[in-house]
């Protein structure tokens, strides 16, 4: 088993004891992401829709780092502290995956790190091309 740490300075670090991602052989668990700027590490200004896209962007910046793309991904947990904001997500989703979609649940929450309103984490495999030599 190859475990490897994996980290970019393109999405927001760490807010506590965890990694951005963590890759077993050729499966990568995406820690939660939320709508943090990676430059300041503040919430993005804006509604909802500012904030799903940002999420996405620093899922795609961590997966990028991992050596996968959206393609790649086969699981998606999505966290909202408001259910109805969740057309909005499938929105937002609709410009960064294209069918085959990935498996997706969406978790209705009480409250999200520093006030965000939004939360998606994820499972990558990648396929063997694009593996990561260690």
């Amino acid at each position: 088993m190859i475990k490897e740490i994996i980290s970019t300075d393109k999405a927001p670090q760490a807010i506590g004891t965890y990694s951005q991602a963590v890759r077993v052989d050729r499966t990568v668990y995406l820690s939660g992401q939320i709508p943090l700027s990676p430059e300041t590490m503040t919430l993005v200004d804006g509604d909802i829709r500012a904030q799903v896209v940002q999420v996405f962007e620093n899922l795609g910046a961590v997966i990028e780092a991992a050596g996968g793309n959206f393609a790649d991904v086969v699981k998606l947990n999505v966290y909202l502290t408001d259910l109805g904001h969740f057309p909005i997500v499938n929105e937002v989703m609709g410009q960064y995956f294209q069918e085959p979609y990935p498996a997706r649940a969406a978790i209705g929450i009480a409250a999200l790190p520093k006030g965000a309103l939004v939360e998606i984490d994820g499972i990558v495999c990648l396929p063997p091309q694009e593996y990561p030599a260690s």
